[in-house]
């Protein structure tokens, strides 16, 4: 199956399998078993057709920022699909974002935890869940301060119907690679001195289309790509 891209037909099978590529070296540098790092495609403006022939290549994980887009791609993919939800959360879409997704990337307030937690509790499910570290400090951008990570994660650590499995972080976008390693570097030690009764954790998920060999070699196992598996992403509007 083959998608177009300015005219030129691009096998998505390809591409999957050079990012898999990169993946296996970054991870083998550093190292790591690749086996444990998971790719997820970044799905925004792509279309369901390409998605199913993403999915038929052998990508199970995709991810999503917005509700609305992600509801008719998720009813037309398989159950067997893992959806992951990796953008700005608003408070009144937190109980069908909840239902939807199998884990929420971007846990960064107090009130949304509780959201969160209140619809865990009432489906008998802990809702799964990273907390957003904001990496760079920057403005543009969601999460929490670094500083404020482990108290953070001490207060909704304690709510019911919630389970904090990671951090997630965005590196600032700098013209190299190799400049955001220590971004990368500075979450995999705030990752791993995090040991709170309780918090499981699992998963770090940094790393996108033009840093992720970077994340990987800094131990990141969940990877959000979608240019270098989609091409450019389609202007909305």
């Amino acid at each position: 199956m083959f998608t177009r891209e300015g005219g030129i037909t691009i096998n998505f099978a390809d591409r999957y399998a050079e990012v898999r590529r990169k993946v296996r070296e970054a991870a083998l540098k550093s190292g790591r078993d690749p086996r444990l790092i998971k790719i997820i495609g970044v799905t925004k403006t792509v279309d369901v057709e390409r998605i199913k022939e993403a999915f038929l290549s052998g990508l199970k994980d995709f991810g999503e920022n917005r509700l609305q887009e992600a509801e008719g791609k998720i009813a037309a993919l398989p159950n067997s699909v893992n959806w992951h939800f990796i953008g700005r959360l608003q408070t009144n879409k937190a109980r069908k974002v909840a239902r939807l997704f199998r884990l929420i990337h971007s846990l960064d307030r107090f009130k949304l935890a509780s959201f969160l937690a209140r619809e865990g509790q009432e489906r008998g499910k802990s809702v799964p869940v990273l907390v957003q570290v904001n990496i760079g400090k920057e403005k543009t951008k969601a999460g929490l301060d670094p500083e404020e990570v482990k108290d953070f994660i001490e207060d909704v650590s304690t709510l019911p119907g919630l389970k904090i499995c990671g951090l997630m972080g965005i590196a600032p976008f700098l013209a190299q690679p190799e400049e955001v390693r220590p971004y990368f570097r500075s979450l995999k030690l705030l990752f791993d001195q995090i040991k709170i009764p309780g918090v499981e954790m699992k998963y770090l998920s940094m790393g996108m289309s033009n840093d992720f060999e970077v994340a990987v070699e800094e131990g990141a196992n969940l990877l959000r790509i979608g240019t270098a598996l989609f091409g450019e992403r389609r202007l909305e509007g």
